[in-house]
C-alpha cells in the first residue's frame, strides 16, 4: 500500500514539475517575442516584422529604404502625374510655348520661360524633382500661370538625371547653378528684373534648391552674394547622410566629400534669403523629418524661415498647390514675392 501511493506521489511530482518546465519555457518564448521590436517607419497597410539591424537612428535597413521611397506612401501618384499632365498642356495652350533657351553648352542644359506682360517682373526659377533620376522642365509647366497671372515670370530649368552622369550629383548642382547665373545675368533679355529673382524646388528639386541657396555666388561665381532674393523648398532632403544609407544609393554614387558639400542643413552660414520649408503629412517619415530639421536649423541659426506641413496632403500632393495661387505653397511663394494674387497679367 505503501508503495502504491509512494508510486502515485512520483508520477504526481513528474508531472508537476513537465508542467512547470513546459509553461516556464513558454513564458520565457513568449516574453521574448513580446520583448522582440517589431519595425514601425512603414505605408500604410505594410505588415511589420521583427525589426533588423539599426543602420540610421531607429530605422533598419528596410525602413530606411522605404523611408526614402515615395511610391508606397503615395498609391495615387500615377493619377496626380496624369492630372498634371493634362493642367500642363492646357496652360501651354493658353500662354503659348515657352522660350527654351541654353544656359550651357550641353544639349540637356535649357531653361524654359514663360514670360508676364508686367515689364522689369520677378523671376521664380524652378527646379523639378524625381528623386534625381526622373522629371524634366516641361513637366511643371502646370505651374507656369499662377506666376505669370500674377505678374512673374517663371523658369523651369532642365538638367541632368542622375543615371545620365554616372550618379553624380555634383554635376547636377553645378548645372543649377549655372542655370541661376544665367538668370540672373540674363533677366534683361526677357524682360525681369535681375534684383526679384526667387527659386523654388519640390523633392529632390528641393534640394537642389536649397543647395542654391547655400551657393558662395561671390567667390563661385563672380555675383553679388545674395543674387537670390528668398526660396521655397518643399519635400526635399538636406543632410544627404541618411538618405547615402537607403537603396537610392543603388544609381547615386554618394562620396564624402558629396554628403558634405551637397548637404545643404551644413552650409546655413551661406544662407542669406528667406525661406519657405515645407512638406506634408501624409509623407514618408524621412521626408517629414528632414523639413522639419531643416526649418528649425534655419530658424536656430537666426534666419528668416516659414515653416509649413500641409495637412492631409502626400508628397506629390503638395507639389500641386505650387500651381494654385490659392495653394498651400502657390499662396506663400507669391507672398514671398510680394505679388497680388489678383494681378492679371495675361488676358
Amino acid at each position: 500500500m505503501k508503495d502504491t501511493r509512494a508510486n502515485h506521489d512520483l508520477r504526481i511530482t513528474r508531472r508537476s514539475v513537465l508542467c512547470a518546465a513546459v509553461t516556464t519555457a513558454a513564458a520565457v518564448i513568449t516574453s521574448r517575442v513580446l520583448a522582440e521590436e517589431m519595425q514601425k517607419y512603414l505605408p500604410p497597410r505594410m505588415q511589420p516584422k521583427p525589426k533588423g539591424p539599426l543602420v540610421f537612428l531607429d530605422y533598419d535597413k528596410e525602413e530606411i529604404d522605404l523611408a526614402y521611397d515615395q511610391a508606397p506612401w503615395a498609391p495615387n501618384a500615377p493619377e496626380i502625374s496624369k492630372r498634371n499632365a493634362q493642367k500642363s498642356a492646357t496652360a501651354v495652350a493658353r500662354l503659348g510655348e515657352p522660350r527654351r533657351v541654353a544656359y550651357g553648352s550641353a544639349e540637356i542644359e535649357k531653361v524654359e520661360i514663360y514670360t508676364t506682360k508686367k515689364a522689369n517682373a520677378p523671376i521664380n526659377v524652378f527646379l523639378h524633382g524625381g528623386a534625381w533620376r526622373s522629371g524634366n522642365a516641361r513637366g511643371a509647366a502646370y505651374m507656369s500661370e499662377s506666376f505669370v497671372d500674377a505678374g512673374a515670370h517663371f523658369i523651369s530649368v532642365d538638367f541632368n538625371n542622375a543615371p545620365e552622369v554616372d550618379g553624380n550629383l555634383m554635376v547636377m548642382a553645378d548645372q543649377v547653378r549655372r542655370a541661376v547665373a544665367w538668370v540672373y545675368k540674363n533677366a534683361a533679355s526677357f524682360g525681369g528684373d535681375p534684383n526679384q529673382l526667387y527659386i523654388s524646388g519640390t523633392s529632390s528639386g528641393a534640394h537642389l534648391a536649397a543647395v542654391a541657396l547655400t551657393t558662395d555666388w561671390k567667390n563661385d561665381f563672380g555675383l553679388p552674394v545674395d543674387i537670390l532674393k528668398g526660396g521655397l523648398c518643399c519635400s526635399g532632403m538636406y543632410d544627404l547622410h541618411p538618405v547615402s544609407l537607403s537603396a537610392r544609393a543603388g544609381y547615386v554614387k554618394f562620396t564624402p566629400e558629396m554628403i558634405e558639400k551637397l548637404s545643404p542643413q551644413r552650409h546655413l552660414d551661406k544662407l542669406l534669403a528667406p525661406i519657405v520649408i515645407a512638406h506634408g503629412s501624409l509623407e514618408t517619415p524621412e521626408f517629414q523629418r528632414q523639413n522639419r530639421e531643416f526649418a528649425a536649423a534655419v530658424k536656430q541659426a537666426g534666419k528668416p524661415v516659414t515653416f509649413l506641413v500641409g495637412q492631409g496632403y502626400n508628397h506629390f500632393e503638395m507639389f500641386e498647390t505650387l500651381g494654385n495661387p490659392y495653394g498651400l505653397l502657390g499662396r506663400a511663394m507669391l507672398e514671398q514675392m510680394k505679388l497680388n494674387v489678383a494681378y492679371t497679367a495675361r488676358s
